[in-house]
C-alpha cells in the first residue's frame, strides 16, 4: 500500500471524484453530457466517447488534488491511456490524486427489499491488475430500498465478505450499501445498516483497513460515532440523485463525511462547450463539492 497515498486519503481536505459509470449507465451518462446513441457505434465507440469526456474533466485545470483526493474509475478506463499513461499513473503522477477502480459487476434483482451485488467472476485476477495499475483501492455497491434486517444484512456480510479479499490483495475496499434516497423508511434503513456494519468492524483483524460509501443520511451526523473507528479510514457520500445544490446542502450539515459524486459532479458539463465555459463549469462545480465536503 501506498503510505503517501493513504495519508492523503485519511487526513486530506477535499472529496473523491466518481468517474466510474459503466455498462448500462454509461449512454446515461454520456446522453447528460450531449452525446446522444446515434453518434456511436457499438459498445467500442461508445467506451470511447466516455473516455474522451473523463480524459476532458481529468484533464481539465479545475481537476487538482487542491480540492479533490482521489477518482473512482471504470476498469475500461483504467486501462486506456491518457497522455500515454495509464488513467491511474496520470492521476497520481501528474494530478496528485489517489486512483480506485469500480469492481462490481451490477446489481442482482431485487429481493428482501435489497439488491445484492452480482457475482464478480475473475476478481482476483482483476485485483492483480489493479496492482499493475498502481490503483489504491475499490468500489462495490449494493442497493438498500427498505426497512428490512435480513436483507441489510445480506447486502453488509457480502460487501465485508468481498471488501476481505481486496484487503488481502493489498488494496482498500471502498464499501458502499447505497440506501435509496426514495426509501419510505430510509431513516429506519440507516439504522439497521450502521448496526450491521458495526458487527462486521468488529470481526476485521485489528489491521485491515476500509473506507465507506454511504447515502448522505436522514438525521444529521448519524455516521459521525464510525469515522472514529481504527478499522475506517474515510466516511463519504454519494449523491443517489439528488440535485447537486441539495447534495451539498445535506452534505455540509453532516460533518467529517465528505462526497464522492459521480452525476452531480458531471452536471452542466457537455461535450459542445468550448473549453473555457467547460473548465469554468467544473470549476464552480468542484469548489462547491468541495465546501460542502470540508465541514
Amino acid at each position: 500500500m501506498n503510505q503517501e497515498q493513504l495519508k492523503r486519503i485519511r487526513s486530506g481536505k477535499g472529496f473523491i471524484a466518481a468517474l466510474d459509470q459503466s455498462g448500462g449507465s454509461t449512454p446515461k451518462a454520456l446522453l447528460q453530457y450531449g452525446i446522444t446513441e446515434d453518434q456511436y457505434s457499438g459498445e467500442e465507440e461508445m467506451y470511447v466517447r466516455v473516455h474522451e469526456m473523463r480524459t476532458r474533466i481529468i484533464q481539465s485545470p479545475a481537476f487538482s488534488s487542491a480540492s479533490i483526493l482521489g477518482a473512482i474509475l471504470f476498469e475500461n478506463t483504467m486501462d486506456r491511456k491518457i497522455e500515454g499513461q495509464y488513467t491511474a499513473e496520470f492521476l497520481w503522477e501528474k494530478k496528485g490524486i489517489v486512483p480506485f477502480l469500480k469492481i462490481d459487476q451490477g446489481l442482482a434483482a431485487l429481493d428482501g427489499g435489497v439488491q445484492l451485488m452480482k457475482p464478480i467472476p475473475g476478481l482476483d485476477e482483476l485485483l492483480a491488475r489493479a496492482n499493475e495499475r498502481h490503483i489504491f483501492g475499490t468500489k462495490m455497491r449494493s442497493v438498500i430500498k427498505e426497512a428490512n434486517t435480513d436483507g441489510i444484512r445480506k447486502v453488509v456480510e457480502q460487501q465485508f465478505d468481498i471488501g476481505k479479499r481486496i484487503i488481502a490483495a493489498g488494496l482498500v475496499p471502498i464499501i458502499e450499501p447505497e440506501v435509496d434516497i426514495h426509501c419510505a423508511d430510509k431513516e429506519e434503513s440507516e439504522r439497521l445498516l450502521k448496526a450491521e456494519i458495526r458487527k462486521q468492524l468488529d470481526l476485521l483483524p485489528s489491521e485491515a483497513l476500509i473506507m465507506l460509501k454511504l447515502s448522505i443520511p436522514t438525521i444529521d451526523d448519524f455516521y459521525r460515532d464510525l469515522m472514529d473507528d481504527p478499522h475506517i479510514i474515510r466516511v463519504v457520500a454519494l449523491s443517489g440523485g439528488y440535485e447537486r445544490e441539495d447534495a451539498n446542502t445535506r452534505l455540509s450539515r453532516n460533518h467529517g463525511l465528505i462526497a464522492s459524486f459521480s452525476r452531480a459532479l458531471a452536471e452542466g458539463l457537455t461535450a459542445q462547450q468550448s473549453d473555457d465555459a467547460f473548465n469554468q463549469m467544473l470549476s464552480e462545480t468542484v469548489q462547491s463539492i468541495y465546501d460542502a465536503s470540508i465541514t
